[in-house]
């Protein structure tokens, strides 16, 4: 990925140097020095967020392709990968509580419209936000298991994410399904291997497929949930409303 390409070789930057970097400027200036400064050094880097980090001395900066990295108070130096933090239950990423609560926001920012959805039998006790592809065998694997979530109180949104990307044949299915009288029906058939006739409307599949990858979908079934934590494959629905604590 983009970030993660051009600071390799930047790893091995010694932490010590944070304490002498530190800035005085009044709040918000510093996280918009971080963002000119990186902005301006690395071509093409559209940072989505800059926040203070936990670990003192340390800014995150978050991009808007879900990426994460860590970088002094003046935006000199930089690290790269997961932050870690130890607790008395263990070890908590850090890095991942971030992209979560900015996965959330994004979500509802984005909305509910043009959503092909599942709803819960009964009271819904749970949704959940699956970036799917048609053609992917494990995310027809999952879409067996929409029923019984269904049963199990959990509403089931489906988003496209066609992994082969746009004007490819695994694209234009899921618009014909999007664009079908029945969506819901059209689904089920798809996801079954049957042939959907071929439909075309005005539909937000393109925008669905760049949200994922704002978010940091790289593969699916990718399920998000609620809370903005990502459940990356296939996950049995029994497991999944264990793991919701409906179960």
């Amino acid at each position: 990925m983009l970030i993660k390409n051009l600071f390799k070789p930047l790893l091995p930057l010694v932490l010590a140097t944070l304490a002498a970097g530190a800035h005085t400027a009044h709040a918000g200036e510093v996280e918009d020095t971080i963002a000119d400064k990186l902005t301006a050094a690395i071509p093409g880097l559209k940072i989505s967020d800059v926040r203070k980090s936990e670990a003192e001395g340390l800014y995150e900066v978050y991009s808007n392709n879900g990426d994460t990295i860590f970088t002094t108070a003046d935006g000199q130096y930089l690290l790269t990968g997961d932050l870690l933090k130890v607790t008395a239950n263990g070890i908590a990423n850090i890095s991942e509580q971030g992209r979560a609560s900015q996965r959330a926001q994004t979500m509802d920012e984005f909305g509910d419209e043009g959503l092909i959805s599942f709803p819960a039998k009964g009271t819904e006790k749970a949704s959940i936000a699956v970036f799917t592809d048609i053609d992917c065998p494990y995310c027809r694997k999952l879409h067996d298991e929409v029923p019984r979530l269904n049963e199990l109180g959990i509403t089931v949104n489906y988003y496209g994410f066609p992994r082969s990307g746009p004007n490819t044949p695994s694209f234009r299915k899921y618009i014909s399904v999007w664009c079908s009288d029945d969506p819901q029906a059209a689904m089920n058939a798809a996801k079954q291997g049957r042939s959907v006739d071929d439909q075309s409307c005005e539909n937000p599949v393109r925008e669905q497929f760049e949200l994922g990858s704002r978010v940091g979908v790289t593969g699916t079934p990718a399920i998000v949930l609620e809370d903005g934590n990502m459940v990356r494959g296939y996950v049995p629905s029994e497991k999944l409303a264990e793991g919701l604590g409906l179960l």
